[in-house]
């Protein structure tokens, strides 16, 4: 026993051929799982009855509609206009984004559904592989280019992502992007934080570190980038936009976090987990509330230190997941950032104990959480997350 915790201790279990070799197998299971969807598709239906690309079916109704000039955060229109796309037995899929969101939903209803899906896939996903590989070359630029590149598309939160149609690679892009980006051009930075809006539950912790450390360049630009979009989308879709949205958010929290209407399996926060072990809701709220306010209380005080921005940007990215109550796994797509950074501190320091067996357990658990929370109850996700984010914050203090 000793042994082995000396090993996972010290990493040595987990050589670069090792990794080479998984993150190799997890690109071609992706890609297969991906041609097993194409070829066993009805038309626009998946095998198990599901449009292709599942939630991004929303992403595309609530464009057409909004395109038509029609309310997309009404239920009834939505869930008609999916039918109408994929047939009368599509059940209904939820649109809750802000209208910021249909900037983008919009130019792709514009194309036919497949080209759509295509064109919003390969996009986000370049995207993401770019702004990573900003951030490796201001963090991390002694990583191999061929391990780096398949690490990256070998991460299983890319596999979950890409079968569902998310979001996650955009989110991931706009963090890896602005991180980059924060040194050497404030304002920049603060547009792709500001940009984050369009999921605004992540943004919860960015004005708290950004304050903390003195950005203020990066602060107001943030700030002007999420007034001046909201001003844009209310121009664009008509001054009920927001009224809906905040009605359609508040049916969504009733729906989804508290009567759970997609799975407490397969989220990823503290309400969730809370909730997966049949707690109360308002202890679970309770629990989210503490676990947030400690979460930001501690990031502050990490970021005003002389801490390495590696490690505070990393804390950033682990600490909006830790955050939100709302959040599921296609969302694991935020780590993405997190694990680059700290494998760069790792090159750079003396061993962590634990380091190397925690990165890999974040870039596998995607893959993993939703079945063995389903199984067995255990909310893998959160307790991961949490030790990696108790890991870069000892860090933070004894450097």
């Amino acid at each position: 026993m000793n042994r082995i915790i000396a090993t996972l201790r010290d990493g040595t279990w987990l050589p670069e051929a090792r990794v080479t070799r998984l993150a190799t197998a997890a690109v071609v299971g992706t890609i297969l799982f991906l041609l097993f969807l194409a070829l066993t598709a009805h038309g626009l239906i998946d095998y198990s009855g599901r449009p292709l690309g599942t939630d991004f079916s929303s992403f595309y109704a609530a464009g057409r509609l909004a395109g038509a000039g029609a309310n997309p955060y009404d239920p009834a229109s939505l869930h008609a206009m999916e039918k109408t796309i994929f047939g009368d037995g599509t059940p209904y899929y939820a649109f809750a984004y802000p209208p910021i969101f249909l900037l983008l939903a919009c130019p792709l209803a514009m194309l036919a559904y497949l080209p759509s899906l295509v064109v919003w896939q390969v996009s986000t996903f370049l995207l993401y592989l770019l702004a990573l590989a900003l951030l490796r070359r201001r963090f991390a630029s002694a990583l191999p280019d061929r391990h780096f590149y398949l690490c990256a598309a070998g991460f299983t939160a890319v596999f979950v992502n890409l079968t569902h149609g998310q979001n996650g690679f955009l989110t991931a892009a706009l963090f890896a992007a602005a991180l980059a980006l924060l040194d050497s051009r404030p304002w920049l930075a603060g547009l792709c934080f500001g940009l984050i809006a369009f999921k605004p539950q992540f943004g919860l912790l960015i004005p708290f570190v950004l304050a903390a450390d003195g950005r203020w360049r990066s602060f107001l630009a943030a700030a002007a980038t999420v007034v001046a979009l909201a001003v844009l989308s209310a121009l664009l879709f008509g001054p009920e936009a927001w009224p809906g949205f905040f009605s359609a958010a508040g049916q969504a929290r009733q729906v989804i976090l508290e009567a759970n209407g997609v799975g407490y399996s397969k989220m990823v926060s503290v309400f969730s987990w809370l909730r997966l072990w049949h707690l109360p809701l308002t202890v679970a709220y309770a629990g989210q509330v503490i676990v947030a306010i400690l979460v930001i209380l501690t990031s502050v005080r990490a970021w005003r230190s002389g801490a390495d921005l590696k490690l505070k940007a990393a804390l950033l990215c682990v600490g909006t997941l830790l955050t939100t109550p709302f959040a599921l796994d296609y969302d694991l797509m935020l780590l993405a950032p997190a694990i680059l950074l700290v494998v760069a501190w790792m090159i750079e320091k003396p061993v962590i104990p634990f380091g190397a067996t925690l990165v890999f357990s974040l870039w596998m658990m995607p893959l993993f959480v939703r079945g063995i929370a389903a199984a067995t109850l255990l909310p893998l996700a959160n307790w991961v997350m949490a030790a990696c984010f108790v890991l870069l914050v000892k860090q933070t203090r004894t450097r």
